[in-house]
């Protein structure tokens, strides 16, 4: 695990950041956690309950930014150790490849993935954890769903800006059409 932090020097103020959105794509990693039989078969998927700058509460997947410098594999793990917990023992391959790549747009409509803030494209990857999760940060509890709960009609009303069809997608990644 990497010991970077949002707050690591030589990444953008606030204000800057506001500004770099304002004029370009913001890379970020996108994660589908899920708990796999001894086969290989996604059994769970972990969703989990945030409050967003809204006040509204949603389902989300473990998402985040890239830092300068820093490898994508490197932000990944950040991702999940900050989400999830540090013993969650993720399994991500040494060159992870996403399953897709997720373009979210200030406009709705543009593609199925809309983030007001700013044009933000997602490397989306599936990633096995075996360890114990417990969320940290600004996630306030963490659910294991079965793949089919998780594309119920309720829990993706749960979910903003397009996460519910990258969700469906990382289940189609993984073999579990539902």
């Amino acid at each position: 695990m990497t010991d970077m932090t949002e707050t690591t020097p030589g990444w953008l103020s606030p204000e800057d950041l506001e500004s770099a959105r304002a004029r370009m794509p913001i890379l970020y990693v996108d994660a589908v956690p899920v708990r796999v039989d001894d086969k290989g078969v996604v059994t769970r998927v972990g969703l989990l309950l945030r409050i967003g700058s809204d006040g509204l509460v949603s389902r989300a997947l473990v998402s985040g930014r890239v830092l300068h410098h820093e490898r994508v594999r490197d932000a990944l793990m950040r991702h999940l150790e900050k989400d999830l917990g540090p013993v969650a023992l993720p399994h991500v391959p040494a060159s992870p490849q996403p399953f897709t790549i997720a373009e979210y747009f200030p406009t709705p409509g543009v593609t199925p993935y809309h983030d007001p803030r700013q044009h933000a494209v997602s490397l989306a990857y599936v990633v096995p954890v075996a360890g114990d999760c417990r969320p940290r940060q600004d996630a306030l509890d963490l659910v294991w769903f079965t793949p089919e709960e998780a594309v119920s009609p309720g829990v993706q009303q749960e979910m903003t800006g397009g996460q519910g069809t990258l969700l469906k997608q990382a289940l189609a990644f993984a073999g579990r059409l539902v």
